[in-house]
């Protein structure tokens, strides 16, 4: 349960920066002061001009309150497709539900969808393409599926001569490592390489490491360019200007997001359908002081257990105290409600796919600890830093 310190913490505490048990300082970064490559134009226009662009974006490929696509268009840029993920080109589908091509109302542009009859580029797709922009805000967890999306690019890029530039963002979860490493037999779209839930690096690092790594198919390496941020700050929380997707709404359900996602893979509601998702969960067989009601929204239809009253708990405060927090998955949270709900059918088959190890099922089933659960990952995600230290550009 939250603690009664961490209840009073008010979000003043947002503008200072506080050390940790694990030495480590953490910031937080207000979405005012928010910088990405995508604003130094200057490092990367010249690399566009005389170019047949294809962009890979979405709602938060912006630049100030200037869309990327519309800054370039008046640039002079010759923009030929809009490529867009999960959530399509302005943000608002539902998590996995199909999206499909078709046409920019404000610009004319074709867009091609990468999250409907298939999620790598075709040739046909690239065809009439010199360069690919690519340009979204990830979250940096294993299973939200951008950086996906960008190994597909790249990895059709490479097999058509197609140079990428990817502009960095920061990674407002970038403070810290851990999760089970994904195993090859759990690979899917949700977790494609053998990496931590949380992985520590900004979307152009982690395109670094899949091209160096060779974990393109057949080994296969893209002509990649990544333009950095000015003066990002690993150890931050970055509160986004934009939501990154319809049910990651602030930096409180962005911050939780890493652990809370687990239960997608359950019975419980993580509050898709209610205003705050990915900020509480429960259910209505659970206990807890907090309640909620999971309605058909925009960006959340039909939601798990719609209508339904659920029990359970209200994670707000928790995110507020970010400071005093271990900057670590909290897995106590779904190992409490598997006890509370352990004569149900607790898990699905989705949840290998989200923790990409078979393993940490069996050990919440077990009853095995929070610190033993741990434990048993710490050997491979010292050898996945190792990896990722090579990479590494701040």
């Amino acid at each position: 349960m939250i603690s009664s310190l961490l209840m009073i913490c008010s979000a003043s505490l947002k503008a200072q920066i506080f050390k940790l048990d694990e030495g480590q300082k953490i910031a937080f970064v207000p979405k005012e002061q928010y910088v990405s490559a995508a604003q130094q134009m200057d490092d990367y226009l010249p690399l566009l001009q005389g170019k047949r662009v294809g962009v890979v974006g979405n709602q938060t490929s912006i630049i100030g309150t200037t869309h990327l696509v519309d800054a370039l268009l008046d640039e002079g840029i010759n923009i030929k497709k809009i490529y867009t993920p999960e959530h399509g080109f302005r943000g608002a589908a539902d998590a996995g539900a199909k999206v499909s091509s078709g046409k920019d109302e404000k610009t004319g542009l074709p867009i091609v969808s990468l999250y409907g009859k298939t999620k790598k580029p075709t040739p046909e797709m690239l065809q009439g393409i010199d360069v690919i922009l690519f340009d979204l805000q990830d979250v940096g967890v294993r299973f939200y599926t951008y950086i996906s999306t960008l190994t597909y690019v790249m990895e059709a890029a490479a097999e058509n001569n197609i140079p990428v530039i990817v502009l960095d963002h920061p990674n407002p979860n970038g403070f810290y490592v851990d999760g089970p490493v994904l195993k090859s037999e759990n690979k899917s779209f949700v977790g494609m390489h053998a990496v931590p839930v949380v992985y520590g690096m900004t979307i152009g690092e982690y395109g670094k490491m899949v091209n160096g790594e060779k974990w393109l198919k057949n080994g296969i390496q893209c002509d990649l360019t990544v333009i950095p941020i000015s003066n990002y700050n690993r150890n931050a929380i970055y509160e986004l200007p934009v939501k990154p997707s319809p049910n990651l709404p602030n930096w409180e359900s962005v911050y939780l997001y890493p652990t809370l996602c687990f239960f997608e893979g359950s019975i419980v509601s993580v509050g898709r359908g209610t205003e705050t998702p990915f900020q509480i969960f429960g259910h209505p067989s659970m206990r807890g002081e907090y309640s909620f009601t999971p309605q058909s929204t925009s960006g959340a239809s039909k939601p798990l257990l719609e209508g339904q009253r659920c029990r359970g708990e209200n994670l707000v405060e928790f995110a507020h105290g970010y400071a005093f927090n271990a900057n670590q998955l909290h897995l106590e949270w779904i190992i409490e409600a598997y006890q509370q709900l352990s004569d149900k059918d607790f898990f699905t088959n989705y949840f290998h796919l989200l923790s990409g190890d078979k393993k940490l099922r069996s050990q919440i089933e077990q009853g095995l600890s929070v610190d033993e659960i741990r434990t048993s990952w710490k050997k491979e995600i010292d050898k996945f830093k190792e990896i990722r230290n090579k990479y590494l550009m701040y």
